[in-house]
């Protein structure tokens, strides 16, 4: 894949699916929304604070009259209240509107009513930047604060899984360290060359993984030819997998804000795709990251 603008054509082919938006009052989000529903692949239920909504419809020029709404004024409600509509079978996609990841997630796991698949949820974002020849993925930037190595393997594995589900058969997985050589001192490094090793053992499956990898030998081939690193991996990177949220909540907001890529963002390991975007992301970031979850549906 070479453009995320591919995520929309993808998404087309599929069936269309029902958009269940928490906490709907944000006129990017229903920008995206309006956009996805007119390309075709979604049909969009609105949650949150009906007047509110309908006001921003108006002043952004969107027929409103025809969106099912539910009138729900208390976001943490809205939330919920989506989440029993997937479960319900009424809804196939979630997407965050202008309430927060935790308070959006806190309903996704609730342990009897959730939408938990895997055993750990994880973030992952598709980029498409001038400075790279491919699409590739960075998980986990926004939900696993210090993951352990045993949730590291998840991780990567709910990575792996939707790149399978984008057709991407053996997607090259890169462990993003400081440095591309083991040191007892930094866990990180340690924790790497052993998910290595299992995936070479066949106890990781459906993908190439290297690793310790730092930064520029995992998106240059000419900085790990210079530091003598064979790799299949090394400047062909589908996935980087971030040590901790610190690294890789940075490095998803300088692609984006420093360096100009594009986006898109869903939760992983859910029972549906969770359209899960920051709130200053872009409209169209927000609409690349609808076609990525209607894609993967």
């Amino acid at each position: 894949m070479n453009s995320l603008a591919e995520l929309v054509t993808i998404a087309k082919t599929k069936c269309v699916k029902r958009l269940v938006v928490a906490c709907a009052e944000d006129a990017a989000v229903l920008q995206s929304v309006q956009k996805a529903s007119k390309e075709g692949f979604i049909t969009p239920i609105l949650i949150g604070n009906k007047q509110k909504i309908i006001e921003i419809c108006n002043n952004l020029g969107i027929n409103s009259a025809n969106v099912e709404i539910i009138d729900e004024p208390e976001p943490a409600l809205t939330a919920y209240k989506a989440v029993a509509l997937i479960n319900a079978g009424k809804a196939d996609i979630l997407m965050k509107g202008l309430l927060s990841t935790a308070m959006l997630l806190k309903a996704v796991i609730t342990k009897d009513n959730g939408l938990r698949k895997a055993q750990i949820l994880s973030h992952f974002a598709l980029f498409e930047s001038k400075f790279y020849h491919k699409i590739f993925g960075i998980s986990d930037a926004a939900m696993n604060i210090a993951p352990t190595f045993e949730e590291k393997i998840h991780i990567l594995n709910n990575a792996v899984d939707v790149m399978h589900k984008l057709g991407v058969s053996t997607p090259k997985v890169a462990i993003l360290c400081p440095v591309e050589t083991i040191s007892e001192k930094i866990e990180s490094t340690v924790h790497a060359s052993m998910i290595t090793v299992m995936n070479k053992r066949n106890q990781i499956k459906g993908c190439i993984v290297d690793g310790p990898l730092s930064l520029d030998n995992i998106v240059s081939s000419e900085a790990a030819k210079h530091k003598s690193i064979v790799s299949e991996v090394a400047g062909d990177a589908d996935i980087i997998i971030v040590p901790e949220l610190d690294c890789g909540n940075a490095l998803y907001k300088s692609l984006i804000f420093m360096g100009g890529a594009m986006s898109a963002a869903v939760v992983a390991g859910a029972k549906v795709p969770i359209v899960l975007t920051s709130r200053a992301d872009s409209e169209h970031n927000k609409f690349l990251s609808i076609a990525f979850a209607a894609a993967l549906e």
